[in-house]
């Protein structure tokens, strides 16, 4: 389908999912609404096994909502709520997805970024849930997950300051995965999603699920997952590929079977 603040492209094993709002990538209803839909496209793709979310331009990722319109509609709430579903979404993804966040993370822009499952930052680029000094609060998940992520005290440091956070510091803290040089942050982001496509897919999916549940579980339930998941991947055709390989010494050919 054609898509209006959106482009999507397929390569290789993977797809790009380039958020392209000129000047800032801001979020608007259609955004979300183009994301939704650019990532039921690639879940339904057998040949993507990996899915790239990254902005357009070299300065902005997303500088989060569009002031301008995106408050404006009759029910605030249910955008809120929509796009809180799209974001847990990424995060749910059966396939990895990576941020290649190439320049500023700000808002909702951070927010669709910690929702991603491996986060790439360009050196020089900033990010975080910078809400508060509009007054008001982050709405789509941001004061949750990044407690989640770097621990309670720096992200009330972070939430109530509205900190931009220099790339430097998203690294030390755990807010990302890599750093990446200018210029650089698509093609690093690239280079892994090329790794991602020769691993097994549905031991892939398994894991993100075990850890989702398993996050929000007391330990012997999230014990329990992990049990499942490794007996279900057990019976996987590509269980049996990756031993074999094993013992042949040779790279294994995962089929997704």
């Amino acid at each position: 389908m054609p898509y209006e603040t959106i482009v999507l492209d397929r390569e290789e094993t993977y797809a790009v999912i380039t958020l392209n709002r000129p000047p800032a990538n801001a979020i608007s209803e259609t955004l979300m609404r183009e994301l939704n839909a650019a990532l039921s496209d690639v879940e339904a793709d057998g040949a993507v096994r990996s899915v790239i979310i990254t902005g357009g331009g070299d300065r902005i990722f997303c500088a989060g909502a569009d002031l301008g319109n995106a408050f404006s509609g009759p029910d605030v709430a249910t955008f809120i709520r929509f796009g809180n579903s799209v974001v847990r979404r990424i995060e749910r993804f059966p396939k990895p997805v990576v941020a290649a966040i190439n320049g500023h993370a700000l808002g909702g822009g951070c927010e669709i970024a910690m929702g991603c499952h491996i986060r790439i930052l360009k050196e020089g680029a900033r990010m975080g849930q910078t809400e508060s000094n509009l007054g008001i609060t982050p709405g789509f998940g941001g004061s949750q997950r990044l407690p989640r992520l770097v621990g309670r005290g720096l992200a009330l440091e972070y939430l109530i300051l509205g900190t931009q956070i220099p790339a430097a510091e998203c690294h030390r803290i755990g807010l990302v995965n890599r750093l990446s040089k200018e210029g650089e942050t698509l093609a690093d982001a690239k280079a892994l999603c090329r790794e991602l496509g020769k691993r097994p897919p549905i031991a892939t999916r398994l894991i993100i699920e075990a850890v989702d549940d398993g996050l929000q579980a007391p330990i012997d339930q999230a014990i329990e997952i992990e049990i499942r998941a490794f007996v279900q991947s057990l019976k996987t055709d590509d269980a049996s590929e990756g031993i074999q390989a094993f013992f042949a010494k040779r790279p294994a050919d995962f089929k997704g079977r």
